[in-house]
């Protein structure tokens, strides 16, 4: 939340608007100036240096879009955040607004309630995890696991711009969908990235609703495996033999991307690939984003020194790839004691993951694609064993075993 007291220029011809808005920040401890011209705020927001300046689109003489590009022509408002604050929910003019240099979009009419929490959000440049499904292989819908939930792998990461990274596509992308559909979101935007083509990371994209729907546009990004490029891949477990509905009947403008090991630019974040020791084809991810980083590890499999599989130097290349991450998100599959009877499998053990996550300095570590036979006690149990040995370690890593639906704010 906001702590420290801010200083808004708010731009808008209309007095309601003026009036409701300079309460409730007024009430939330800032200062605010308001000025009902784009002209004599050109004018006057230079000298003033504001940290947030909020702008109406629909301003007679010069609208809020031209004078957005005109103050981002002004050195003094460098660090100035710039909202727009319009009733207009049409997608051209919120693309428009993020050209013209806008930080955020909000939509008339304002929710009282919530205006300040969602201004916050866009000026702290907020970014959330939120894990809509952690079991790996098989989904598991018995009771004793739903405390941490029976979906497969799929996890969310919400930027500022509505920039929306998606990360494998098992059962829980189902859940995420279901979510998009009650929030009645409109104009979906989202990148969807898929680690590797085996079924648990793939088999629900089929029932991902904003496919279906005009007005959506999602860009697949993932490995191609040997010939098949990712977009064969997906077409073919949707292919008539095994599926009823096709590609054909995405209603969604969806484009695919195949990538390799590299460093991309993806909607102005940088996102970095690595090869991962899984079998196949795999692609761990890091985000890098405002001083900020995620990693998402998963499958691969860390051998332990004392096995034949064992090199030093990929786990140098990966602790190097997620050092001082403020959240890795890995394959943690197994106990140390499971672990011999499941080698070359393409999946870690407690303590491998733990170590390595030690050693690469990561700020949170979050215990992830379960082992379909562990139940809600046994993910328990790894995650004291993981506490206990980083106790042990003297580690100033933090490690959570994340639930359906909880949301981490990083």
């Amino acid at each position: 939340m906001m702590t420290e007291s801010l200083l808004f220029f708010l731009v808008d011809d209309d007095p309601a608007i003026t009036e409701l808005v300079t309460t409730l920040l007024s009430d939330a401890g800032h200062d605010v100036q308001v000025s009902h011209s784009s002209r004599d705020a050109l004018a006057l927001i230079p000298s003033t240096q504001p940290d947030v300046i909020l702008l109406d689109i629909m301003m007679p003489g010069m609208d809020g879009q031209e004078l957005c590009t005109r103050l981002r022509e002004c050195p003094e408002l460098s660090n100035a955040c710039i909202i727009m604050l319009s009733s207009k929910s049409y997608e051209w003019d919120r693309s428009r607004a993020y050209k013209s240099g806008a930080n955020g979009y909000m939509l008339k009419p304002v929710n009282a309630e919530t205006f300040v929490e969602d201004l916050d959000q866009i000026i702290s440049k907020q970014v959330t995890l939120t894990f809509w499904g952690a079991r790996g292989t098989l989904p598991t819908p018995e009771p004793d696991c739903m405390r941490y939930g029976g979906n497969t792998v799929c996890v969310t990461l919400s930027l500022p711009q509505d920039r929306l990274f998606i990360f494998d596509a098992g059962t829980g992308i189902r859940s995420l969908s279901s979510h998009l559909l009650n929030e009645h979101k409109k104009n979906v935007v989202a990148k969807i990235f898929i680690s590797h083509s085996h079924w648990d990371h793939i088999n629900a994209l089929p029932f991902f609703v904003p496919l279906y729907m005009q007005g959506n546009e999602f860009e697949i990004c993932g490995p191609a495996q040997g010939s098949l490029t990712m977009r064969e891949v997906i077409a073919a477990q949707m292919d008539d033999v095994y599926f009823p509905v096709t590609m054909k009947q995405f209603a969604a403008r969806v484009y695919f991307r195949d990538l390799v090991e590299g460093v991309y630019d993806m909607d102005g974040v940088e996102v970095h690939t690595m090869l991962l020791n899984h079998p196949g084809y795999c692609l761990g991810y890091r985000i890098n984003y405002d001083g900020r980083s995620i990693c998402y590890i998963t499958d691969q499999e860390l051998h332990p020194d004392t096995s034949p599989s064992y090199s030093s130097h990929y786990r140098n290349m990966l602790e190097e790839f997620i050092r001082d991450t403020d959240a890795l998100i890995t394959d943690c599959t197994y106990f140390d004691n499971e672990y011999s009877e499941h080698e070359d499998w393409g999946h870690s053990s407690v303590s491998e993951v733990v170590h390595t996550a030690h050693r690469a300095n990561v700020r949170q570590l979050f215990l992830y694609h379960h082992d379909p036979a562990h139940n809600d006690d046994d993910i328990d149990k790894k995650l004291n064993q993981a506490h206990a040995l980083l106790n042990e370690l003297g580690s100033k890593t933090i490690c959570l075993a994340p639930k359906e639906r909880e949301s981490i704010v990083l």
